[in-house]
């Protein structure tokens, strides 16, 4: 598919952005006082080049960071989900519960990581276990919004064709839910990554954190921009995915070209 003139533009802008940052960095870090700080985007990349093509060593704990990121993502966003549709659906228990929902979503969830790390050991569960805390609340507040804005006149309409619940929650709810649940997992993507590597920051013995918390030891600041270098690539790509699910999932949406509102 061909990309249209303004879409080339946009994308020329972005590149045009991207080599500023890049070499005002490069020229920024030709001083030894300032690279201490702010690394130097060549070694960075040779030691992301080493690090996937020479050793190879961080596949191993790229794996468990992913892992670990997987599987916060999935029961975040379902268990996120069920909850949002099951309170959203039920307006006398979401009264019930709304205090103590939005008592643990304004708490700070890293507070939790020694907590899990006792309840759950070192392993992975105790950093899932985080990152999880961090996906639910946005999908749950999410998909309960979607339910709530469901138009009465087309609830009305449906009972009148003589839907009942179930037929409801199939092809009213469900729908209003799920573009309010898309437009979640965006951000979710990010606070897994951030759950993950926050949980092997604290405590761990694997996984891309616990490299940047031993380089962060040591003062190795080339070693920390290639961790999060790789980390944001690896973000990007799963948000891509979640992306690519929706266009595939949500093909009744009306599709909006944002080139036109420039």
């Amino acid at each position: 598919m061909m990309l249209s003139k303004a879409n080339l533009q946009i994308k020329g802008w972005q590149l045009f952005i991207l080599g500023f940052v890049l070499i005002t960095w490069h020229l920024a870090s030709r001083s030894l006082n300032v690279a201490f700080f702010i690394g130097e985007p060549l070694i960075v990349l040779d030691r992301l080049i080493d690090w996937l093509f020479v050793n190879r060593d961080i596949y191993l704990h790229l794996a468990i960071t992913l892992l670990e990121t997987g599987l916060a993502f999935l029961i975040g966003t379902i268990g996120g989900t069920a909850c949002g549709l099951f309170l959203g659906l039920s307006p006398k228990t979401s009264i019930v519960f709304d205090p103590f929902l939005k008592a643990f979503n304004s708490m700070p969830r890293v507070i939790l990581a020694p907590i899990f790390a006792v309840w759950f050991g070192l392993g992975i569960w105790s950093k899932v276990a985080l990152a999880v805390t961090l996906v639910f609340f946005v999908v749950f507040f999410n998909v309960y919004q979607g339910v709530k804005e469901v138009s009465p006149a087309i609830l009305s309409n449906a009972r009148m064709l003589g839907a009942n619940r179930s037929q409801l929650l199939r092809t009213v709810y469900l729908p209003s839910a799920t573009s309010w649940v898309f437009s979640s997992l965006h951000t979710s993507v990010g606070l897994a990554f951030v759950g993950a590597v926050v949980g092997e920051y604290l405590g761990s013995a694997r996984g891309v954190g616990y490299l940047i918390l031993q380089a962060e030891g040591t003062f190795d600041i080339n070693t920390v921009f290639a961790g999060i270098v790789l980390l944001t690539f690896c973000a990007l790509a799963l948000d891509a995915l979640v992306g690519f699910v929706e266009t595939k999932l949500m093909v009744w949406r009306p599709k909006h070209d944002d080139s036109q509102r420039l």
